[in-house]
């Protein structure tokens, strides 16, 4: 590795000699390898840091050894982010190449959540879209309790019934549980079917696999590691019952077509094909984010449509949890109006982050308006507190990629070639409108 930041230094060079003769330009394809290798060194450093900040890294061992050993602070990765990225928006002004100028987009914004993450671990805050304006170059829209009690309407006239509406529904949802000791099996199937389905459209490396965990005590349900060269070690939360229909969400978003899929398309076609380093780290909290989450919640609708999920998870996963299919219709017309309902996740997330509610305000919102049982209300709020403003990639990004996937176009082919363009891209939120 070069001494560190020498990249800085090159290209100050290039800049002056660019103001002198713009006629004659030197190259900047070569000093962006560098300057990715600095911009790997920071991010590796702020890992030292926050145990959470980089979600995958398959680059070079050397970088890494050289941000364990170097130690530097939080405010020396500040000062230094703040000096790449107003290089990197200089460079963004002389820039003719396009695929160079989407390097440095994509630089920028994530030099930009990194300086936004710095601030967050130094204890200063923003707003709740402000933050994730500079996280994930987005920011999602405020819908007030009058939005969600239509739709709570329509799920009181699906159930029937007198008391407490959130209570009636969780009582419905578990008949609908796998037990535990099924599983494997019934997961195994619903991932095999999603990769199934994937494969006819994208065409993932050869040796592409993944190993799947069952594990407890997270904020979280789900989760791809990512660790390189086309391998993934999934792990499915375990803490709270699984109902069936999270058999096909899982394996589709932490899977095929999502994560799995997503990070090894960027390594084959960024990383190892266009040789930008900068891709063989994922740093979770940066706008790369908003497309892997709502790429991941996208793609389960689009391998599998609605009526196809149904009759598979009936006939296949339905089977092997043992469970009774006579409700089964009944139970996916509630699953469909719940997800119109998960912006309401959003709105705890920006009140209590705000400090207009608390905790347990935030629970109750989520009880009464997204009809959580109280104990994934409360495991809805331990995410918060561990993710803060990321909750909007879920479903902001889900609404984002398939406005860009399915725009003007009902053919699925054409929508699965833009799905694979979206994941083996630096796009961002803003390429997406």
């Amino acid at each position: 590795m070069k001494p560190l930041f020498a990249a800085l230094s090159s290209l100050l060079l290039i800049v002056a000699c660019q103001s002198e003769n713009a006629a004659d330009q030197p190259a900047i394809e070569i000093d962006l390898q560098s300057l990715a290798k600095d911009y790997l060194f920071l991010e590796l450093s702020m890992g030292q840091h926050d145990a959470g900040h980089v979600d995958a890294y398959f680059g070079p061992d050397d970088i890494r050894e050289a941000a364990e050993s170097a130690e530097i602070s939080l405010d020396e990765i500040e000062t230094r982010a703040g000096e790449m990225r107003n290089l990197v928006q200089h460079l963004l002004g002389s820039a003719r190449d396009q695929n160079d100028k989407a390097r440095l987009n994509g630089l920028n914004g994530r030099l930009l959540a990194l300086e936004t993450r710095i601030a967050i671990n130094k204890g200063l805050t923003v707003s709740f879209d402000e933050e994730s304006q500079r996280l994930f170059a987005a920011a999602a829209p405020d819908r007030n309790a009058v939005y969600f009690e239509a739709i709570l309407d329509d799920i009181d006239t699906l159930l029937g019934g007198d008391g407490d509406l959130s209570q009636r529904v969780n009582k419905f949802q578990n008949q609908f549980i796998i037990p535990e000791q099924r599983l494997s099996d019934v997961f195994d199937a619903a991932i095999a079917e999603c990769r199934r389905r994937t494969l006819i459209h994208i065409a993932l490396p050869e040796n592409e696999s993944f190993s799947i965990e069952y594990v407890s005590d997270k904020p979280w349900s789900g989760y791809n590691w990512y660790q390189g060269d086309a391998k993934s070690l999934i792990q499915i939360n375990t803490d709270l019952p699984i109902f069936i229909s999270r058999a096909v969400d899982l394996g589709c978003h932490e899977g095929y077509p999502g994560h799995h899929t997503f990070n090894a398309l960027l390594e084959k076609n960024l990383v190892q094909d266009n040789g930008w380093l900068e891709f063989s780290l994922y740093p979770l909290f940066s706008p790369l984010s908003l497309i892997a989450e709502g790429s991941g919640n996208y793609g389960i609708d689009l391998a599998f449509p609605a009526r196809e999920r149904i009759e598979f998870e009936k006939s296949v996963l339905f089977p092997l949890a043992d469970l009774d299919t006579t409700e089964a219709d009944r139970y996916y017309e509630l699953s469909a109006l719940l997800a119109r309902l998960n912006y309401a996740g959003n709105e705890a997330a920006r009140d209590y982050l705000n400090g207009t509610i608390d905790r347990d305000q935030a629970a109750q919102w989520l009880v009464q308006y997204a009809l959580s049982s109280p104990e994934r209300a409360q495991q809805r709020i331990d995410f918060v507190d561990t993710y803060r403003s990321y909750v909007i990639n879920y479903n902001l990004g889900k609404d984002l990629v398939q406005q860009f996937v399915e725009r003007d176009t009902n053919d699925i082919g054409e929508r699965w070639s833009r799905f694979e363009r979206l994941l083996s891209s630096p796009m961002d939120a803003t390429d997406l409108e």
